[in-house]
């Protein structure tokens, strides 16, 4: 067997995948033009009926005297039931088979004994025929499906734009010469020019060039971000102002952009437990009309009505109560609602999980990573002669530049973002664990840990720098000439992000708690300045899951890390949540997925969760309220008052109750 096959065989597969889910999509779509087509031909038809109809011709004083006119509306009234209703008798035919009643089998049922009545009257029985009623029905029915159709799809429109955003070619290099072939013929290794304006065709790594990339339709970041070489970009995201070229990381379906579908198409499928409990209800409800339709037909009938009035009312009942709106009340908050937040960076894995975030009454943090930003910068500056702060940071800063130690990196980026000038050192010379010396500017200098400063029998007596010590950040000296010139205190940065989005949690009475590997002055420190309302320090990897037990105890609790390290906490909370997967998505012990390295997202998560649960019981609501209001209407206990639903007038209440629940679904948003 040749190397080639397993790639020809997963290309394959890859192409089987694509072609199923375009399948699907093309599925839906057959549906929707299906239902409008019949819809339209049913009105076409409805138009004659209406005209022939003896009561029809009563209301409005016209009559129309053609020879054999029951026939003929015997005729369109079939052509309407048999092509109108298909949808309705094939969906009754597949509950049956399925032991599940429920709305197609209401439907079926109301236009089926209306159709064969009215027929039966036609040829001989005595009654009144029963047909603009079934025709007009059918109609509305069409109509409400039709509408129904529209909104599920839209709902779902951004998974839909998710699968257009990937280009479908891509410009190959080998060696200086560029080809164009199809983006799912490149192999990782591949190197690809990516021209200004286009979109990267794959995930991949910047090996030539500069530039700034739009990742707003994956990341839900409105600021291009900047990429030079060594960085990642992500398949669909849209370059910038420079031409670059990169090398093919991911292909296929293990692109960043492939997995976010994926996990959006899941997660819109899953099955929620209110959707449990909706299907209950609708099978009860199901139940419910087909009992009081028979009931109903009874008691008129017992109370000296006629057989054609009786059945009216039977047939309005089970069309009024038709369980539409309360089918429909749960997939579309849960359609709209993960669109919503696959669109805002939230990647929602386990929709059960989701609901439960909205019970959520304590949050525990990791700390580096998520609270923090994982890397070194400076956090104080203390001048030990006669130089200012700035002066401080620049000469270390430029002494260090030749540097790729982490706390070098920490000093540099904070001299450069506090836009300080950063000189090339003329010498420069690394002293392993003990710091760097060399030459700035004609000034012979040193960046050097306390340890080595004891060394060289240098005694620095300062309370800012105690003070800094005493905190458990880590301290460097700058000395020229041996002299001290000053220190620089350096740790873990906090996120600017990370205050507000503790401020946001605690305003919505949620206790906010950090664990950390790091020792009690470090961990006591990083509370205090974000206001957390408890913190465990000293917690080792494998003893976070036990700190999670411990708090759930008291609370309903979400765990917030990485998804790597902290995957035991992650299965062990309520609902856990990795934030900053950035390109790697698909991280098995999370719950919700974070693309953006923010952690003012868990808050959205939780505002989300609750904002969908309240549509969705909302919706409930009034669909299960409808139909308290609706059957007794229908059934004619109003009958006395002069108010009397006829079976198109209970369809068009039930099509509107559909609607109202569809229109309620869409207004769902993240706050």
């Amino acid at each position: 067997m040749s190397e080639e096959n397993p790639e020809k065989q997963e290309k394959a597969m890859e192409h089987m995948e694509h072609e199923d889910h375009k399948g699907h999509e093309d599925h839906h779509t057959h549906m929707l033009a299906d239902f409008k087509r019949r819809f339209i031909i049913s009105m076409v038809l409805t138009v004659p009926v209406l005209l022939l109809s003896p009561a029809i011709q009563s209301l409005s004083g016209l009559e129309i005297p053609i020879p054999g006119s029951n026939y003929i509306l015997f005729l369109l009234s079939a052509a309407v039931y048999f092509y109108g209703g298909y949808p309705f008798l094939k969906g009754f035919l597949d509950e049956m088979k399925n032991k599940s009643p429920g709305m197609m089998t209401l439907i079926a049922v109301a236009i089926s004994v209306a159709f064969l009545y009215s027929s039966a009257v036609v040829f001989g029985l005595a009654g009144k025929m029963f047909f603009w009623e079934l025709v007009t029905l059918i109609d509305i029915m069409l109509l409400g499906h039709w509408l129904e159709m529209r909104s599920v799809m839209g709902a779902s429109k951004a998974l839909e734009e998710l699968v257009k955003i990937m280009p479908s070619e891509a410009h190959l290099l080998k060696g200086e010469e560029v080809t164009d072939v199809r983006v799912d013929e490149l192999k990782t290794g591949d190197r690809v020019l990516v021209k200004p304006g286009e979109k990267m065709p794959v995930d991949g790594t910047v090996i030539k060039g500069e530039t700034s990339v739009n990742e707003a339709m994956l990341t839900g970041e409105s600021l291009p971000v900047p990429k030079s070489e060594g960085e990642e970009v992500i398949g669909g995201s849209i370059n910038g102002e420079g031409s670059v070229q990169i090398e093919v990381r991911k292909t296929g379906k293990d692109t960043y952009l492939n997995q976010v579908i994926e996990l959006v198409s899941s997660a819109q499928e899953s099955k929620s437990r209110t959707q449990d409990l909706a299907d209950r209800a609708a099978l009860v409800l199901t139940i419910i009309a087909l009992s009081v339709g028979v009931l109903t037909l009874g008691s008129w009938l017992y109370f000296g009505s006629e057989f054609v009035f009786a059945l009216e009312r039977a047939v309005t009942v089970m069309v009024i109560t038709c369980p539409h709106a309360l089918g429909l009340a749960i997939p579309l908050v849960v359609a709209v609602s993960t669109s919503l937040a696959a669109n805002s960076g939230l990647l929602i894995r386990d929709r059960q999980a989701f609901e439960r975030a909205r019970n959520v009454q304590a949050i525990v943090f990791d700390k580096t990573g998520t609270l923090t930003q994982g890397k070194f910068g400076v956090t104080d500056i203390v001048p030990l002669a006669d130089a200012d702060k700035n002066e401080v940071l620049g000469l270390a800063a430029s002494l260090e530049s030749n540097s790729a130690h982490p706390l070098a990196i920490g000093i540099i980026n904070t001299a450069k973002e506090m836009g300080l000038d950063i000189k090339s050192p003329e010498e420069f010379s690394s002293m392993p664990g003990k710091g760097i010396e060399g030459l700035v500017e004609g000034r012979r200098l040193k960046v050097i840990s306390p340890g080595h400063l004891r060394e060289i029998g240098v005694n620095v007596t300062n309370d800012d720098v105690m003070k800094i010590e005493e905190q458990g950040r880590t301290v460097v000296f700058l000395l020229e000439d041996n002299r001290p010139v000053g220190a620089l205190g350096l740790a873990d940065i906090v996120r600017k992000e990370s205050k507000e989005a503790i401020a946001s949690l605690k305003s919505a009475d949620i206790k906010c708690m950090m664990l950390t590997g790091d020792n009690e002055f470090v961990a006591r420190q990083v509370s205090e300045e974000l206001g957390l309302d408890e913190y465990f320090a000293g917690v080792l990897p494998h003893q976070k899951a036990e700190k999670i037990k411990y708090v759930q105890q008291e609370y309903v609790v979400a765990m917030v890390g990485d998804g790597v390290n902290d995957a035991p906490a992650l299965v062990q909370a309520d609902v856990g949540i990795a934030i900053g997967a950035g390109t790697d998505v698909a991280v098995e012990s999370a719950d919700v997925v974070l693309v953006k390295n923010d952690p003012r997202n868990v808050a959205d998560v939780i505002m989300l969760s609750r904002n969908t649960y309240s549509k969705m019981f909302q919706n409930l609501l009034w669909a299960t309220g409808y139909n308290a209001f609706a059957i007794p209407l229908a059934a004619g206990v109003l009958f006395s008052y002069g108010i009397l639903l006829s079976p198109a007038a209970g369809a068009l209440l039930m099509s509107l109750s559909t609607v109202i629940v569809a229109i309620n679904a869409k207004t769902l948003k993240m706050q």
